[in-house]
């Protein structure tokens, strides 16, 4: 299907990067090609390498950056953004000079009926990002024993009702497999009291998330790939992310904030002037969330905020 995604705080992402016309520069979630493109744009010498794990994003973009591809200037990675550090080493990069991060579902793979993301249309239960992994929600529903259930409902879609829902699923698979969304989302409506359903939004809207998470691993990726981009960094270099929902951006909050504190020390311990600086600095004091124009053209933007980090140092031996 066509790729019709609307990239959030596109602009606001881009500037926080302060790109560098010669420098190296990684798209962590290529999807739709907004935040690659706008850095292209800004790039002459630079490269830039872009990741995506899903097939339709792949193509998409490798037709609609062809020349930029062809001239070298464009990489695409079909990888998950959690082996940026072995996947940029295969062309040689070990530092880059800024990343970005576009969280969570496209459009394109909520409005794809058949890829079962969404509660919204009846299809399969799979929600894979990566069509080539072989675990699904299909499987989780199905396969996983209740405890598991219950902890994928409350970690991940921070759900009020993980309990209820995760016995009523276990007992409907009993008499027969719960094969599509339809049938999931009927047995989550009948697991929640009726006055919590017609409140809050859609009732499998949470447990939806839950599940989506689960199959992809996106938080324990986001960690790993974080991580890893962090010291990627070059001194001066900057991430900056875009999250969509509270578990990614708190995430993202936490492993900001430890980043850029100066360690705690011992009272009275002489300490050189600068010496136990943090190495990197935040350039978000408070989340930027989108102008009330954007939210008012897409909805979808409504929960974005973006955060960033700038590294000062790269340090070597315990010197700067």
């Amino acid at each position: 299907m066509p790729f019709e995604h609307v990239t959030v705080l596109l602009h606001e992402a881009i500037a926080l990067l302060d790109i560098k016309p010669e420098g190296t520069y990684v798209d962590a979630t290529l999807g739709g090609g907004g935040h690659t493109g706008e850095i292209l744009k800004q790039l002459t010498t630079g490269t830039l390498y872009s990741f995506d794990q899903d097939d339709t994003a792949i193509q998409y973009n490798a037709e609609q950056y062809a020349d930029e591809i062809a001239a070298g200037k464009l990489v695409i990675i079909h990888k998950n953004f959690r082996t940026l550090t072995s996947a940029l080493a295969d062309y040689g990069v070990t530092a880059v000079d800024g990343i970005v991060y576009d969280l969570g579902v496209s459009s394109v793979q909520f409005d794809d009926g058949q890829r079962g993301f969404s509660y919204k249309y009846d299809a399969e239960l799979d929600m894979r990002m990566d069509q080539r992994q072989a675990l699904t929600a299909k499987t989780i529903v199905n396969e996983w024993p209740f405890n598991e259930l219950m902890r994928v409902l409350s970690r991940y879609g921070e759900d009020r009702f993980p309990k209820q829902i995760a016995r009523k699923i276990e007992q409907h698979r009993e008499n027969a497999p719960i094969n599509t969304t339809f049938e999931l989302v009927d047995i989550i409506k009948e697991a929640i009291p009726a006055p919590a359903r017609r409140k809050g939004g859609h009732p499998a809207k949470r447990s939806f998330q839950a599940f989506r998470i689960a199959v992809n691993d996106e938080l324990g990726a986001l960690e790993d790939s974080l991580t890893q981009a962090l010291e990627l960094l070059a001194t001066d270099g900057k991430i900056s992310v875009i999250t969509f929902q509270s578990l990614e951006d708190r995430l993202v909050k936490q492993m900001f904030r430890e980043k850029s504190s100066a360690p705690e020390l011992p009272a009275g311990l002489p300490v050189l002037p600068g010496q136990f600086e943090a190495d990197y600095e935040s350039l978000t004091r408070k989340p930027i969330s989108p102008s009330t124009e954007e939210m008012a053209i897409n909805h979808r933007a409504e929960s974005a905020k973006l955060r960033g980090i700038r590294r000062k140092y790269t340090r070597c031996c315990g010197l700067t």
